[in-house]
């Protein structure tokens, strides 16, 4: 594979590149006589698919009808070089050296151009596969924005954030990854706005990865984050343009790959898995009334369970008479204990949702929908569970549905196990202390060097203003405290309503 194309006869390169690629079907080779002339035969390779033919239709034109000035009197063809400063038409086109260089380009969807007497190859740029059109992303809706989302091309995806930020400092750095796959792989930041080192970090910890093939940004994600142990998501995902443009507008640092519609922003912190982009499309009073929603439904999708049982099973005298008359008449049938019902329930619920993700599109819904119906009213009529148990199930898969981030909502659904556990077998006390082990644990760990949890630890008061509310977009004039340039706007944003219109 390394040896030098200048060294091999004409024979010898066309034969190497078939014995290489193994003769595949998809492989195509089509021969042509350069400037026409029968004493100086080519032809090209590409691969069916990855390449476009109107493209290579032409570059061969180009090498058949013109430049019959480059066959030399003594028989001799000019230099590559010559042929590509020659020839004129809408393709990149480069001299290749080697045969790792031609082979690897037929991989990737250009042509390979070989000409007798011409030392170099051409290397023609006719990249030419089917994309997925732009749309909106299904994993993250929104009712108010931009609709476009990343598609499985890199170069497509790059240019949605191009798009939305047409500034000379937004840099775009390749790397490949993937000694089968060759995975292109773009970092994207803004040179005066990232902090000094991250994406140094971000490039070395790109470059220890030694795999045969990155297939889904999962693959990177899970080999450069600071806590491979920890259920929480340390770094963010996104399908949404405008959320990685926001993301770099601020001094993140956006990595981009191949063949997925997925971008990683690092570093990120716990609070932006519950911030949606219809945030800042609304008004602010919107924006943060929405917000606290979400959070609201984080808490409660991580704890009712968990306080339920530990009311039912230890504290009785916490919960209202009346109440506790209701629970105690539902559950006078149910056999089991309290804690068995919930993990029972629980368990019940995470198959139906699975089962509803994984099937076709169209019976996904019918079973979830039977499943919530049927399965329940079944099981209360049964005595197998109680009604009150069914309420608390599903009020709590409502809330995890609330959370903007699929990705944060998987780590609840882990949490909630440990928590239910804990609370069922020592109440308060084990309540308590598995959600301060969980709180001890979040503020433990790290995203790229910076606190998961800030800017409530360490506290930033100027960021505050973006956490659990949203205030107005004109006192939002500060960027996070890890950008490089933390000054976001000009003084003065504020609206001002003219004197005249006062009156």
């Amino acid at each position: 594979m390394k040896q030098e194309l200048v060294r091999l006869t004409w024979p010898d390169k066309t034969a190497a590149i078939e014995e290489l690629l193994g003769h595949s079907v998809d492989l195509q080779r089509r021969d042509f006589m350069f400037c026409g002339n029968p004493e100086f035969p080519g032809c090209c390779f590409y691969l069916e698919g990855l390449a476009d033919a109107t493209v290579i239709d032409t570059a061969l034109k180009a090498l058949v009808v013109s430049g019959t000035e480059l066959v030399e009197e003594p028989g001799l063809l000019a230099t590559a070089e010559e042929i590509i400063s020659s020839l004129m038409f809408n393709a990149a086109i480069q001299a290749c050296n080697t045969l790792a260089v031609g082979v690897e380009g037929i991989l990737s969807g250009d042509t390979l151009i070989l000409i007798e007497g011409v030392e170099q190859t051409l290397l023609v740029s006719s990249k030419g596969w089917k994309d997925r059109s732009v749309e909106e992303p299904s994993s993250e809706n929104n009712v108010r924005g931009p609709r476009d989302g990343f598609t499985e091309s890199i170069r497509t995806n790059t240019a949605l954030v191009r798009r939305r930020i047409k500034d000379p400092m937004l840099r775009m750095d390749g790397m490949v990854i993937g000694t089968r796959s060759k995975t292109n792989i773009n970092i994207a930041y803004i040179q005066d706005l990232v902090k000094a080192g991250l994406v140094d970090e971000v490039k070395r910890r790109l470059s220890h990865i030694k795999i045969d093939a990155i297939l889904e940004s999962g693959y990177i994600e899970e080999m450069i984050e600071d806590a491979p142990f920890s259920p929480f998501n340390t770094i963010q995902s996104s399908e949404r343009p405008d959320k990685v443009a926001s993301a770099l507008l601020e001094g993140r640092v956006a990595i981009f790959t191949d063949n997925t519609p997925v971008v990683l922003i690092v570093p990120t912190f716990f609070w932006q898995f519950i911030q949606a982009p219809d945030d800042y499309y609304n008004r602010y009073w919107v924006g943060s009334f929405f917000r606290i929603v979400r959070y609201l439904a984080f808490l409660i999708s991580l704890m009712l369970p968990s306080i339920y049982v530990m009311l039912v099973s230890f504290h009785h005298e916490m919960i209202p008479t009346a109440l506790a008359l209701t629970i105690a008449s539902g559950r006078e049938v149910v056999p089991f204990p309290v804690l068995l019902e919930a993990v029972m329930m629980e368990l019940a619920f995470e198959l139906m949702r699975e089962a509803g993700l994984r099937m076709p599109k169209p019976i996904g819904q019918a079973v979830s929908i039977v499943g919530s119906l049927i399965i329940g009213q079944a099981a209360v009529q049964a005595g197998l569970v109680s009604p009150f148990m069914v309420i608390v199930i599903a009020i709590t898969g409502i809330s995890s549905f609330a959370i903007p981030s699929y990705s944060s909502s998987l780590a609840l659904r882990i949490f909630r196990f440990p928590l239910l556990i804990a609370s069922g077998t020592l109440g308060l006390l084990g309540f308590s202390g598995m959600f301060f082990i969980l709180l001890l644990h979040a503020l433990s760990i790290r995203s790229f060097g910076e606190s998961y949890l800030s800017p409530a630890s360490p506290f930033r008061e100027v960021d505050q203003r973006d956490m659990m509310l949203r205030f107005p977009l004109w006192m939002l004039d500060q960027r996070p405290a890890f950008a490089q340039d933390t000054q976001r706007m000009s003084d003065q944003q504020k609206p001002h309503v003219p004197e005249e219109q006062e009156t």
